[in-house]
């Protein structure tokens, strides 16, 4: 018991944030696995109730059951607070906690903030956290009210708790990005409803653009400072968040107008290839059957997974600055720059190494998962179907070619794993046995290599 504690004691920041999240997972398994916590008559095997509960701590939301099917009123209970848990994060709502007791919050507790927020000081931690809190909760209110009234004024329910209740866990699934749905089939029965489409596209939007992000806003707009300046970070994050999405939109368009789109009117087919874009940042929502997408399509959207959301986000992937930053490096080394600038600032190089890590990271991470889950389901699916369901759960995106379900137990296995290093990030991973940062004693002498 006593080496149990001092174990826990000694464990680094990034150790106990990871023993967290999986913490959550396995106590969300068995809670999951409760019969109350389904409907009667339905089974629930272990690894389907593992699955589920990594997707919704992960805020995948790929699933290997149907939710509306399986789960009872406390079980989608149960899946909110995991979508919430793992959306906003579990400093977040430890910090509310802890303000809600009146305890102070320790030096050693902002180390665990800056760590599960990806920051890079200490100043100004709990107010991050209570603005991450506030603002979280505010959306998902917002957005609950607006599309509840509108579900009982357009006729889809008819009960008020319904409707409202309906609305209130679809608010918390697109604003974490989570993607579960009550409905049964995702939004398809509202592929025509272009109103709950664009509320649905503003909270996936607001989840993923980053934390950081929307509290810059937030200050602007308060203030009213017309010296006020938004951060590096601000501007490429956004940046790349809306090129991404404009290059998304524009690429299904393209691929699809003579195929899937050939048919359908110009503004259903704007609707579709814009949320199918917004939702590849990880939301994971779909108004359509992504399998019946081309190859190339399908492709695409798999990169844009890869790729994931902002970081301090609710979503995955290498994140958006990362990529921004390998692309402002290959541009500024082929027109024989030395660093890397943009938004006239120059990029710190040690997060050009960073991003080149995660980045490198990332891509042997998802190749050797494509290899081996395809082995373990001895190539029973075509491989674009592969990449495609490990691109979604690295990402944590939570679309799928409607392979999952019949999955093997291994094969599952991977994808949990899959989305559970998505939600912690690949820092987390890469410097979960790092105890303390080397400082070397001595250099060795230089020497030149032949590259490329």
């Amino acid at each position: 018991m006593r080496k149990g504690i001092q174990w826990f004691k000694g464990m680094t920041p990034t150790q106990f944030i990871f023993v967290c999240y999986m913490a959550a997972i396995i106590v969300s398994t068995l809670l999951l696995m409760l019969p109350a916590s389904r409907k009667p008559g339905v089974g629930l095997s272990a690894m389907d109730a593992l699955f589920t509960a990594a997707s919704a701590v992960s805020v995948t939301g790929l699933t290997v059951v149907n939710i509306s099917e399986t789960y009872s009123f406390f079980g989608s209970v149960l899946l909110m607070v995991m979508m919430q848990f793992g959306g906003i994060g579990v400093m977040a709502l430890g910090t509310f906690l802890w303000m809600l007791f009146g305890q102070n919050i320790t030096l050693t507790y902002r180390r665990l903030i800056m760590i599960d927020q990806n920051r890079r000081n200490l100043s100004g931690l709990v107010q991050l956290m209570r603005n991450i809190l506030v603002l979280s909760l505010l959306f998902e209110a917002s957005g609950a009210l607006v599309i509840g009234t509108y579900f009982l004024a357009a006729g889809y329910y008819t009960n008020v708790f319904e409707a409202y209740y309906h609305a209130l866990f679809h608010a918390v699934s697109s604003y974490t990005n989570a993607g579960f749905d009550l409905f049964g089939n995702s939004l398809h029965s509202f592929s025509g409803d272009y109103f709950v489409q664009t509320v649905t596209m503003i909270l996936l939007f607001l989840g993923a653009i980053g934390f950081p992000v929307l509290i810059e806003v937030r200050e602007y707009l308060v203030r009213k400072d017309k010296n006020f300046r938004f951060s590096l970070f601000t501007k490429l994050t956004v940046s790349m968040y809306l090129i991404l999405l404009a290059v998304g939109t524009a690429g299904i368009w393209i691929v699809e107008s003579s195929v899937y789109f050939e048919e359908m009117p110009w503004h259903q087919q704007l609707f579709y290839s814009l949320f199918n874009s917004v939702s590849t940042r990880s939301g994971g929502i779909s108004t359509m059957d992504v399998a019946q997408f081309t190859t190339p399509t399908q492709f695409l959207l798999s990169i844009l997974m890869f790729i994931g959301a902002s970081p301090s986000s609710v979503g995955g992937g290498i994140r958006t600055t990362t990529f921004a930053v390998i692309i402002l490096t290959l541009v500024a080394y082929s027109i024989g720059r030395n660093d890397v600038r943009v938004f006239r600032r120059t990029v710190k190089p040690e997060d050009v190494m960073k991003s080149f890590v995660v980045f490198s990271a990332g891509v042997i991470l998802v190749i050797g998962s494509i290899m081996l889950l395809d082995a373990v389901e001895r190539q029973h699916f075509a491989l674009n179907k592969i990449i495609f369901e490990v691109c979604s759960a690295f990402g944590t995106a939570g679309f799928s070619t409607g392979i999952t379900p019949y999955l093997s137990g291994p094969g599952k296995g991977i994808l949990v794993l899959l989305m559970f290093i998505g939600r912690v990030g690949l820092p987390v991973l890469l410097f979960i046995f790092r105890r303390k940062t080397l400082k070397d004693k001595y250099h060795y002498p230089k020497e030149d290599l032949i590259i490329g």
